[in-house]
């Protein structure tokens, strides 16, 4: 079995991870803020540490404004639905996921005018185009750190100086590089990060986070509305963080294998983990570009993360993905990648690509051997 679909999901997660999980299920896994009792004060010491590592991996300012959720798409429906209402304007570019897509879509039925940036046939976005959209006074720009169907890395940096120059609030969605590349909210000018703890950084599904900077916690609404555990004598939310965020139970197990996976990465260095996922990715391309009748969609960029889409010319790309798996048991994602807008920017709409995602535990065997079943078929 050789696993290449970790823009999906990692596999396999961080050593070690699903022991801690399991000792804290049997142990610790106590509800937060709803029990006087110390077994409940050491779970939520436990949540308390995990913002604070949070907070210091993404350079973040506080733990408080570390806000808990099921994954980044909820992150983004909760900043953007928060943000967002009837005659404001949102910047974003073609190279979304459905999970900023979808949520601006809604909003725009509600009165929300969304502007997109070009970008171009490698997944590189038009500086030129975005400052110019940002001059026709948005109050949000929300970008994807990385694409997730060729791996080009947009400029966050020069982007969220943009933003700050033009007074906008800059949104990062961090799904396909948190845990991965280097990112540091403070240096890179982002008002909001929103990511996910299943992909880069090794841990479980359904759990992932919004960070706040500055002051935009206190101008975003709530999107769930329920009980916390604090403020129990009113029916409004409370406006303390992270509380106000924070409706029902949290995802505990969730939030502890993030515990662990902070510590895991730092330890690993993700400089080092990028390196290794590059290395391999210039491994498999090299061994791609020999063959005729496949294309590397979008392979000219100047910056990518280790995701690699093709484009196969005489077979259907859904074929080939599904012929990898059935005859050689190499895993990998076919179609459009919930990024439709992304395709019909790289040209491979509605025919998509086949997505080779290589992670942390792939080794050059693996590639070697993925490059001689693409070569096969």
């Amino acid at each position: 079995m050789i696993y290449l679909d970790n823009g999906s999901t990692s596999f396999p997660k961080a050593e070690g991870m699903s022991e801690f999980v399991k000792k804290f299920l049997d142990e610790r896994c106590f509800n937060i803020n709803r029990g006087a009792y110390s077994s409940s004060t050491d779970t939520s010491e436990l949540v308390y540490d995990t913002r604070e590592k949070a907070a210091e991996f993404f350079g973040g300012e506080k733990g408080k404004k570390v806000i808990f959720t099921s994954g980044v798409t909820f992150s983004l429906n909760l900043v953007l639905n928060g943000l967002l209402g009837n005659g404001d304007k949102a910047v974003t570019t073609y190279m979304e996921h459905n999970a900023v897509l979808r949520p601006l879509s809604k909003l725009t039925k509600q009165g929300t005018e969304v502007n997109f940036v070009n970008c171009d046939g490698n997944g590189e976005i038009d500086l030129n185009d975005l400052e110019e959209k940002l001059r026709q006074n948005p109050k949000v720009c929300v970008v994807t750190h990385a694409s997730n169907v060729c791996g080009t890395i947009m400029p966050i940096k020069e982007i969220g100086a943009l933003c700050r120059r033009y007074g906008v609030i800059f949104v990062v969605d961090a799904a396909q590089t948190a845990g991965v590349v280097d990112i540091d909210m403070s240096r890179d000018n982002i008002d909001v990060l929103c990511f996910t703890g299943h992909k880069g950084l090794l841990g479980m599904q359904g759990i992932g986070g919004v960070i706040f900077g500055g002051d935009t916690a206190e101008i975003c609404s709530p999107f769930c509305y329920g009980g916390t555990g604090s403020f129990s004598h009113t029916t409004e939310m409370p406006k303390i963080l992270p509380d106000k965020f924070e409706a029902g139970t949290l995802n505990l197990p969730g939030i502890a294998s993030l515990n662990y996976c902070f510590d895991f990465l730092k330890q690993k260095g993700i400089q080092n983990i990028f390196a290794h996922e590059k290395k391999l990715q210039a491994l498999f391309e090299e061994g791609v570009k020999q063959l005729n009748n496949v294309e590397i969609i979008g392979g000219k960029a100047k910056n990518r993360c280790a995701v690699t889409s093709l484009d196969f010319k005489n077979v259907d790309n859904g074929e080939a993905s599904f012929v990898l798996d059935t005859e050689y048991s190499i895993m990998t994602r076919s179609g459009l990648h919930c990024a439709p807008y992304a395709h019909k920017t790289l040209g491979t709409f509605p025919r998509g690509t086949v997505r080779f995602a290589f992670g942390y535990k792939t080794t050059e065997e693996e590639v070697k051997k993925a490059i001689q079943a693409v070569a096969k078929i």
